[in-house]
């Protein structure tokens, strides 16, 4: 009994060495980064005596254009921090409304993360620090009380002529059940990897949300890479090929989409093979995939999702259209089941996507046109997965 009173009496001693060793880094005070305040406000601290100024940016502020190689668009905007007597930074802003938010502070022109929020997601080759408001819009990005299991999964792509990677979700029951599920197919946009969706579009989350409340079939999800140059995510430091410009227009991925990876699927999970049981959805440049690969191999999948994108034909081609036209023509002769196009009203491509909404109407190819608000953003391409989603494999 003794030794045991002494073991806890050195446990505490610890702890409280711990937290003192913690609250000296810190200047003697502890700081919480970001704090959602009693009175509706978000706090965001940054411990700099040194620094002559410190800058919050982020999607929750006031947009500010910005030049990108693809034009003009909408940026995170910005505003400055106050310091106080013990170099400690702070700035407060009303609640923002319910929303995943990124962001990240500049100190001194420096852009640095936030080093006391843990929460934070990677787009692409930069890692951002993210604010999670909670409410209506945001409850299926929180943790369900069921969790499926987001598997890291090797495959040969002959197509391609590399062993590559993807992401495949499994619902909650599955490793249980006996039963074939229906796959989804979720591509992602320019820039992003075979971790895009489930770590931006939060697609795990969502999932298993939709499943658990009785609202989407429980059912597989295939987040492959979109980069035929890359075996995986740049984050392996894996060695990626030339980029292959004839391979490019050729299609080459959105051929071993269908060769390689849904082959792959059908072997090695217990799926349902059949085109009713098949979607594919995909943002962006993973939409343009999306069309390209429902065109190339009418009938083969009963669901088909393009998102943020549709037909850019910039010189007014009629032989573009008619191609197009063609396409189209076969898809519908074939038939699916759901047909979802959606796009921001300030999208970039919303008129790429307007192109393609007149083309399948004057086609005669039923489908829907989901036009929200915003732009080119991840908080649409969540949005647009909360709402496809719960009518794949229902009709």
């Amino acid at each position: 009994m003794k030794k045991l009173n002494v073991l806890i009496f050195v446990i505490l001693v610890l702890m409280e060495l711990s937290a003192s060793a913690q609250q000296a880094l810190f200047g003697g005070q502890e700081i919480k980064s970001p704090e959602i305040n009693a009175d509706n406000s978000v706090t965001f601290r940054f411990n700099a005596p040194d620094a002559k100024s410190v800058v919050v940016t982020g999607d929750f502020l006031p947009t500010e254009k910005i030049q990108t190689p693809m034009g003009e668009m909408d940026g995170p905007g910005k505003a400055a921090l106050t310091k106080d007597d013990k170099g400690l930074w702070s700035i407060s802003f009303p609640l923002p409304e319910p929303e995943l938010y990124t962001y990240s502070f500049i100190v001194d022109g420096v852009s640095v993360n936030d080093p006391n929020n843990i929460f934070m997601q990677r787009d692409g080759t930069r890692y951002l620090s993210v604010l999670l408001i909670p409410g209506k819009l945001t409850e299926n990005y929180f943790e369900a009380k069921k969790h499926g299991n987001l598997h890291q999964v090797w495959y040969e792509s002959p197509t391609l002529g590399m062993t590559r990677r993807m992401f495949v979700y499994t619902p909650a029951g599955y490793e249980e059940s006996t039963e074939k599920y229906p796959v989804l197919y979720l591509l992602h946009g320019a820039g992003g990897d075979e971790d895009a969706w489930s770590t931006m579009g939060r697609t795990r989350q969502i999932l298993d949300n939709l499943i658990e409340k009785g609202l989407a079939k429980p059912m597989i999800c295939v987040m492959p890479n979109g980069n035929p140059n890359q075996v995986a995510a740049r984050t392996l430091m894996i060695e990626e090929k030339p980029m292959d410009r004839e391979a490019w227009m050729n299609n080459s991925y959105p051929k071993s989409i269908v060769l390689d990876i849904v082959p792959f699927i059908e072997k090695t999970y217990r799926v349902d093979a059949r085109p009713e049981a098949r979607a594919i959805a995909g943002l962006s440049m993973g939409g343009g995939h999306t069309i390209t690969t429902s065109l190339l191999y009418p009938g083969f999948f009963d669901y088909i999702c393009p998102l943020s994108m549709g037909i850019m034909n910039r010189d007014n081609d009629e032989t573009v259209l008619k191609n197009y036209e063609t396409q189209f023509q076969g898809l519908k002769k074939e038939g699916y089941k759901l047909y979802f196009l959606a796009c921001g009203d300030t999208d970039f491509l919303f008129e790429s996507a307007k192109t393609l909404d007149k083309m399948l109407t004057d086609n005669g190819l039923e489908h829907t046109f989901f036009v929200s608000s915003g732009g080119h953003t991840w908080s649409n391409w969540r949005i647009y997965l909360n709402t496809f989603a719960p009518l794949l494999f229902k009709k």
